[in-house]
């Protein structure tokens, strides 16, 4: 694939991944009033306690099964590589896992052209926007038509995030699954991965998994700062009914070194309905509200736009990137006894294995369909860090742009 800098960029894995990796981090009418905050409890109710990371060790058998499909050199339109990593279970029990920007077509073996001892694909394999693989019994068995949500237009594009199955409707006995999409826009330098303009909901029919509709259900083309505009679905939870979105904005890298998270509701059933969705401003929920951040003071806390929140024994325990340098490489997590907050933390650090010293860490999800046992899933994304040849290192190398997968467990903390 052509190295022509901005333009290589906008075309391939590179825009999500260094997005993310060289901003350090960095995110992403009348008010109806819904009542008074009911996510104030203190960390005595529900079973909260402070929660850190006690340890962790690096998951090789879900790593090596990315790694095992996507050097499967049996088709020439499935998954070879890819970022955003997001998975959700199907009520049959397959594993749905969802990506952004993806490689697709085939992969040839050792030596490279460079005459390296690495797995490396065409420089013109096909690029697309979203992926989906499936997985059956811990073994990937294939990939959707690509892409999945196709570009809205041609100077924009869908990104998946996170998915839950859900009623049709609520209360309906009809399941669906819902995907939340993250729309941005090519835009000129600094945005030069483009700007945030939309979060959309598509539902998807079950088994077959055939999209159906996509709806917009928050609009941000009026908010005329790109580092104000929100996208939300990066990660959620459920809880009493309530599916939990969280969100982030997009910040400019020198005046704020760590983003902003943001926290929505919707009723189970609704995440398709934009009337169903309310926003948390700081003391309620409300509908068609501007949302007040829940965590993020913009440098010493805060969070990279792709983060996840998982719900531990009555305690809310959000993973992201840490703030500052160490943001291409550590992974830093917080605690709540409410989506809501007060978040506390950072707290324990750790540092995942990387492939390369020329390559960062982003995007650390949590997977609580493989969880189990008191041990948390997660994966985080791997890209190159360098702009200027990181289209063609992705080519030459194909295991660097993969998903790595640990298991973390968690701990009173303080």
């Amino acid at each position: 694939m052509p190295d022509d800098t901005a333009g290589a960029r906008r075309r391939t894995g590179t825009g999500f991944a260094l997005a993310l990796a060289l901003a350090l981090t960095l995110v992403l009418g009348a008010v109806l009033v819904t009542g008074r905050p009911d996510d104030d409890r203190r960390a005595d109710d529900d079973g909260c306690r402070p929660r850190t990371v006690a340890s962790w060790a690096a998951d090789s058998a879900l790593t090596s099964e990315f790694a095992r499909y996507g050097d499967d050199a049996g088709r020439s339109d499935d998954w070879t590589g890819g970022d955003g990593t997001h998975s959700v279970r199907l009520p049959d029990g397959r594993l749905l896992w969802l990506f952004s920007d993806t490689f697709l077509g085939r992969v040839h073996g050792p030596p490279n052209p460079a005459g390296e001892s690495y797995t490396w694909r065409d420089a013109a394999a096909p690029l697309v926007r979203n992926s989906a693989v499936l997985m059956r019994d811990g073994r990937l068995e294939g990939t959707l038509p690509a892409p999945l949500f196709p570009d809205p237009s041609p100077d924009r594009w869908r990104w998946p995030v996170a998915a839950r199955v859900e009623p049709r409707s609520p209360g309906s006995s009809e399941q669906v699954l819902r995907v939340l999409l993250w729309v941005r826009q090519t835009a000129q330098h600094p945005w030069i991965y483009g700007v945030p303009t939309a979060t959309e909901v598509a539902t998807l029919s079950l088994p077959d998994l055939r999209p159906e509709s996509v709806v917009t259900v928050l609009d941000q083309e009026r908010v005329a700062d790109p580092s104000r505009r929100m996208l939300f679905g990066t990660t959620l939870v459920e809880e009493d009914g309530w599916t939990y979105v969280f969100g982030g904005d997009d910040g400019r890298p020198a005046a704020r070194p760590a983003s902003h998270a943001y926290v929505a509701r919707v009723p189970d059933g609704g995440l398709a309905d934009p009337a169903a969705w309310e926003y948390w401003n700081g003391s309620a929920w409300q509908t068609r509200a501007r949302p007040e951040p829940v965590l993020g003071d913009g440098r010493r806390t805060g969070v990279g736009s792709a983060f996840s929140v998982a719900r531990e024994e009555g305690t809310y325990v959000l993973f992201t990137m840490a703030t500052g340098a160490k943001g291409l490489t550590t992974v830093a997590s917080y605690w709540a006894c409410s989506p809501t907050g007060p978040w506390h933390g950072p707290a324990h650090e750790f540092t995942p294995a990387l492939p390369d010293a020329g390559t960062a860490a982003y995007n650390p999800q949590t997977h609580p369909e493989l969880s189990e046992d008191g041990r948390l899933v997660l994966s985080y994304d791997v890209n190159w860090l360098e702009t200027g040849g990181a289209a063609a290192m992705l080519s030459r190398n194909v295991s660097l742009y993969r998903p790595r997968f640990v298991t973390v467990r968690l701990a009173p903390g303080r």
